[in-house]
């Protein structure tokens, strides 16, 4: 298993360098399908051989979790050309008998579909429905395709209105830790025990803007985001201040 997954790792470090290298020789733009947060590490472990060629990461939507990578800028080329995603609106056909929608609804009525993973970005679920980022090379196989989300029927239309796009917002807390520790503030955000704070660490499993994190006493800085893998997001809002008590006060926004 172990040589499985270093065999995919290094077929995606090949592929990040083949990607840059047809860019920057052909004089061309090149794409990625959607990488997850652990793919993006590895991008972000190989960045400084691959920044000759220029690059940019769209997922489609503000702080979108999953991205798609383009290799290859604007003011070297000489031209422009946009990131093939596209947005997807599904509702259900009969809102009065539809069921509540999750997220993990959606993606499993999508991976029904027998579609790639890399196809598709994030997913945003709102009210018995949900706006989906997708290649869109793809587009029209899910729109013709996907029909039912568990119990309920649904349609599906590329879309460029999103007056209803459910805009995440975050819940704004004020915490009190000793430090601006990545690990005492997740301890803090998500009132885990120090303990269970460093198995987030050990299994690889938290993000602080899109790259692996490995060291839990790394000093957060504001406007930073940190990914718990299970248990969300969230980022430094505001300046920190110190307590009367010695303890530091500082705002995050937790995305729930």
């Amino acid at each position: 298993m172990a040589q499985d997954n270093e065999k995919e790792l290094l077929q995606l470090k090949n592929r990040f360098h083949d990607l840059a290298d047809r860019s920057y020789t052909q004089g061309v733009f090149t794409f990625t399908g959607f990488l997850g947060l652990g793919e993006q590490d590895i991008f972000w472990q190989e960045e400084g051989k691959l920044r000759y060629a220029g690059y940019q990461m769209n997922g489609g939507c503000e702080r979108a979790d999953r991205v798609v990578l383009r290799f290859g800028s604007e003011q070297e080329l000489g031209y422009e050309v946009p990131f093939p995603i596209v947005c997807i609106h599904i509702k259900p056909l009969q809102q009065k008998f539809a069921d509540d929608l999750s997220h993990r609804d959606f993606l499993g009525a999508l991976m029904n579909l027998g579609i790639e993973r890399s196809t598709i970005g994030d997913i945003k679920v709102g009210e018995k429905q949900a706006y989906l980022f997708c290649l869109d090379s793809i587009a029209e196989y899910i729109c013709d395709n996907l029909t039912q989300v568990r119990h309920t029927h649904v349609s599906c239309q590329v879309t460029e209105s999103l007056e209803e796009f459910p805009e995440e917002e975050p819940e704004y807390l004020t915490i009190q830790v000793q430090s601006m520790r990545v690990d005492a503030v997740i301890s803090k955000v998500y009132n885990l025990s120090r303990e269970k704070s460093l198995v987030l660490f050990k299994s690889g499993k938290v993000y602080v803007n899109g790259r692996l994190c490995e060291n839990n006493s790394r000093l957060l800085k504001q406007g930073e985001v940190v990914n718990a893998r299970g248990f969300g997001k969230f980022t430094l809002s505001g300046d920190c201040r110190e307590t009367r008590k010695g303890k530091l006060a500082v705002v995050v926004g937790v995305y729930r």
